[in-house]
């Protein structure tokens, strides 16, 4: 269908449901500006659907893996459709948390002391601990996986065990890191430009998935950061430095932690929540963009073979 902007949504992950949420304020933001637009749940035989629409591109609102882990990307590329937000490689890049901490270290850019411990082989964990000089507390979650979903942090060799039985269940390969307090900076890019970078102050123990996604966990949102002009401009500058060294296209938002005057880079997302209460559009909307008109940038952006 001539001029047919088909936003892909829902699927298979954890993070269906915060995935219609974005897919649905983005599609009524661009009914605001008069595009033509079909919602597609990205399940079952949603490739077929696709073929059929024949759309002029696709809005990828998916979260988590097969949405931005480089899985449907190449299925739109096949198909030779022009989607948003990052390609294949710099998708299935961000969304392995130990690929793209390898990049970040190698040019600098500093990350949390960690490992990887595949399935069953927590024999392991002694020794790699006292290999790294990794103390308690740590930090384990799945090594792809977004929303803060399956991240635990473990203060005790006990809280450790229980903790990983559960994501071994579910997870082959599960990262163990340090834990970095602190505070928590997120930073905003879009393209070639930096939006902006705000600070987050959770009640919880951390900005997991309840304190992202639910009203009623009253996360303080400071925008800007409070930090020195000085600082300001190094996690601005870090931001778009770990963009560009994945290869990103569209909108990114990468996760700080800043913690005795360093900023630690914990992962970047590719495709940043779109909902009331996600925070691009928050930092967008202080840089003067508008939350329709950011969206409408995004459809812009939209190409193949990102």
């Amino acid at each position: 269908m001539r001029n047919l902007i088909v936003i892909l949504m829902g699927g298979l992950s954890g993070e269906r449901k915060i995935s219609f949420l974005t897919g649905k304020a983005c599609s009524n933001a661009l009914k605001k500006k008069r595009y033509k637009v079909k919602e597609l749940d990205a399940k079952g035989y949603f490739v077929d659907k696709l073929r059929k629409l024949k759309p002029k591109l696709v809005f990828n609102a998916l979260h988590g893996r097969y949405g931005e882990d480089g899985f449907v990307q190449s299925i739109l590329e096949s198909l030779k459709i022009p989607y948003t937000h990052s390609g294949i490689l710099s998708s299935s890049l961000a969304m392995d948390k130990e690929l793209s901490r390898h990049i970040f270290k190698k040019h600098k850019i500093k990350v949390p002391k960690y490992f990887l411990l595949h399935k069953d082989y927590e024999d392991n964990f002694k020794k790699k601990m006292k290999n790294k000089k990794i103390k308690f507390p740590i930090v384990i979650k799945p090594i792809n996986e977004g929303s803060s979903l399956g991240v635990y942090i473990c203060k005790n060799k006990v809280q450790f065990y229980k903790n990983y039985k559960k994501l071994k269940k579910e997870y082959d390969r599960i990262l163990v890191e340090e834990y970095i307090p602190g505070k928590e900076i997120q930073a905003a890019v879009m393209g070639k430009k930096v939006l902006g970078a705000i600070e987050l102050i959770p009640r919880r123990e951390f900005y997991d998935y309840k304190a992202k996604y639910s009203s009623g966990a009253k996360t303080k949102h400071i925008m800007p950061a409070p930090l020195a002009p000085k600082k300001y401009k190094e996690v601005l500058f870090l931001a778009k430095k770990a963009h560009n060294l994945l290869g990103c296209r569209g909108i990114t938002r990468s996760d700080f932690r800043f913690f005795k005057n360093k900023f630690y880079l914990l992962e970047i997302n590719t495709q940043p929540g779109m909902t009331k209460l996600s925070l691009v559009p928050e930092i967008a909307n202080y840089s003067g963009i508008k939350f329709e008109d950011l969206v409408v940038w995004m459809v812009k952006d939209a190409s193949s073979n990102r």
